[in-house]
Parts: C-alpha cells; structure tokens; sequence
C-alpha cells in the first residue's frame, strides 16, 4: 500500500467521519515524502485510453476532466513523472487555468473490464506545446501531432489502488468483438452448413 496517499487524504474531517462510522479512525504513520509509481502501476497506466483529472478552480470548486486516447497516451515518463499531449478542444481551458494556480490535481483511472482503479495524486505543470516541439515528438502520437496545443506532465506524490466491489464490468468495441468473433464464425460457419443440407 502507497502509505504517502492516505496521510495525505485522511485528513482530521475525514478521520471524524471514520471515527462516526465506524467507531475509529485510520492511523498512517512514517509516510514517506512520496510514493514512487512500480512496475504494477506503470504498466496498467500504459495499457489505458482514457482517464479522468480533477483539478480545483480560484473559487474553490472541483472540476474533472477526461481525457482519452490511443491506449498508453498517458506516458509514465519515470517513477515520479506522467506526461500527456492535451489536444485541440472546446477551446475552455478549464483544466489549464486551474492549475496555472493550484497546481494540485488528482487522476482516477479505470479497467471496467478487469474492475480495477488506480487513483492518482500529484502536482501538474501544463507546457505550450510551440515551445517544446522534441517533447511533442516525444510523448505524441504521430498521427495526433497537427492537434497538439498543450504538453501536461503530472509530477507524481503517491498513488492508490482500490478494490472492485460496486465496479461495473464494461467493454470496449473492441473488446465486445474479440469474444463474439469466434461466435460469429461459429454461427456463418452453421449456416453454410444448413444451407448446403437443404441445397
């Protein structure tokens, strides 16, 4: 367990509500300064397309982003350090103004198929992609290049895996046609069958 995450979340509200429920509190002792992401969670981080990143506003209010793409976007550039090319949009740059002045930001990330979450909490800094064009080379999809606006690197403080209770199981097109593939060639396979019979 990333010990780092719960001294940051269980905060004293949080403990009174744990103390209210459940009649005592989470105690986190000796957590390190951070976290450092291992090999279990940089490869689930490279094997998604999609997450979410909640940021907070100057008026104090939480906002949460996705952000999607070809699976691994979201590059673990070391054990500290997550980079992401944040494209062309609805030109409201919510994400990028709050953390021009709270750069605190959490990431929840998603396996629905496998039912497994790895929430995320670290510091961002958001890059002018025209200033960086070897980063945009870097950690861009060849194909994506042209939309490019922004580079997003989240300096990683710790991190924390959930369990699956209460996930909905949900698959990708992609995935839904890999397991009825074999079915659908059954099935054309059983008709050809039948019509040569009757033939």
């Amino acid at each position: 367990m990333a010990t780092k995450y719960l001294d940051l979340t269980f905060t004293e509200s949080v403990c009174r509500a744990q103390e209210q429920y459940y009649g005592r509190a989470g105690k986190i002792a000796d957590a390190p300064e951070r976290d450092p992401l291992g090999q279990a969670e940089a490869e689930f981080i490279a094997s998604r397309d999609s997450f979410y990143v909640g940021s907070i506003s100057e008026s104090g209010w939480p906002y949460i982003q996705h952000r999607g793409g070809s699976q691994g976007f979201l590059r673990v550039v070391n054990e500290r350090t997550l980079a992401f090319a944040d494209y062309k949009g609805n030109r409201q740059l919510l994400t990028t103004g709050n953390v021009s002045v709270n750069d605190r930001v959490a990431l929840f990330l998603m396996d629905y198929k496998s039912r497994e979450r790895l929430k995320i909490l670290g510091h961002a800094r958001v890059e002018d992609a025209r200033e960086h064009p070897e980063l945009v080379t870097q950690i861009t999809d060849p194909k994506m290049r042209s939309s490019v606006e922004r580079l997003v690197f989240i300096d990683v403080v710790s991190f924390d895996w959930n369990c699956p209770k209460y996930i909905t199981p949900r698959y990708s097109a992609e995935e839904v046609e890999e397991y009825v593939g074999p079915l659908k060639s059954r099935i054309a396979e059983l008709e050809a069958q039948l019509h040569a019979i009757k033939s």
